[in-house]
């Protein structure tokens, strides 16, 4: 007992030295499953990336991630050296995900909360990640062990980003996140809304599929930001199908455009001083 005691500790140490590297830690979560975190996520790094930022991503979604196979690098193995465990690098964007240590995409992982606290601590900690200026984490759904074990385990969370879809249902579910991090003491940096309208491409008309202003309402039922609303279009599902970020599929499409805004928000709320 007092050894593995010792060796959490250990590890505990090597996450703070580790964190000291990264100016900015964002989590990127929501109490509902299906509302595109990983999507955000993703199309989120490449944008900061295209702002000249050093990004890097841990997917914590360790029962079902989706990253590598939204920047095409399914299949692919984490490297390593006397600095630690080495990310897998995609148009300059550092990855970390659970989904390249397993033997197969069919392979399920069945662990309970022990085992996944322990392979997130790690990856924390073993990971060299470098300096960075950003690292985005990708949380699964609700806010159990993933989403804990983060929390208490990275000093000094920048914030939280809070992903919904305009629904009343995931309004419901999400505000969970919300608390979830008002209580953990993390920053909610703000609410961006995903799925908010679809637009017709031949009149231009904006259909409203799942309500309207679901995100904008939550954040002012909870007193956060909103941080702007992702649009449904087939351009973002095609682009996690082929594995290409938006951003680097067309940097100068509508969607594209939203998301640079979104990032650039997110940095003037973390560094005000960078807009000013």
């Amino acid at each position: 007992m007092e050894k593995m005691l010792t060796q959490y500790k250990k590890l505990l140490e090597k996450i703070k030295e580790n964190m000291k590297n990264i100016k900015y830690k964002i989590i990127v979560m929501s109490g509902k499953g299906g509302v595109g975190k990983s999507m955000v996520t993703v199309n989120l790094a490449t944008a900061f990336s295209f702002k000249k930022y050093s990004v890097a991503i841990l997917d914590a979604d360790l029962h079902g991630p989706s990253i590598p196979k939204m920047f095409g690098i399914v299949g692919e193995k984490l490297g390593g050296n006397e600095k630690g465990i080495i990310p897998v690098r995609k148009w300059g964007i550092d990855i970390v995900s659970l989904d390249f240590l397993i033997p197969s995409e069919e392979m399920p992982i069945i662990w309970r909360g022990p085992l996944k606290t322990k392979a997130i601590m790690q990856f924390l900690g073993d990971v060299y990640w470098n300096e960075k200026d950003i690292l985005l984490i990708d949380l699964p759904p609700g806010t159990g062990d993933e989403a804990l074990s983060i929390a208490q385990n990275i000093p000094d969370i920048d914030g939280s980003i809070i992903v919904t879809i305009p629904s009343q249902v995931s309004e419901h579910v999400v505000k969970k996140a919300v608390t979830f991090s008002k209580k953990l003491n993390i920053p909610i940096l703000g609410v961006i809304e995903n799925m908010s309208y679809f637009q017709c491409p031949k009149c231009g008309e904006k259909y409203y599929l799942f309500g309207k202003n679901g995100g904008k309402m939550l954040a002012e039922k909870m007193k956060i930001r909103f941080l702007g609303s992702i649009p449904i279009s087939p351009e973002i599902s095609l682009s996690g199908d082929i594995g290409i970020p938006v951003l680097i599929k067309n940097k100068n499409s509508e969607i594209s455009k939203i998301f640079i805004e979104i990032a650039e928000n997110i940095v003037s709320i973390l560094n005000p001083s960078s807009h000013q």
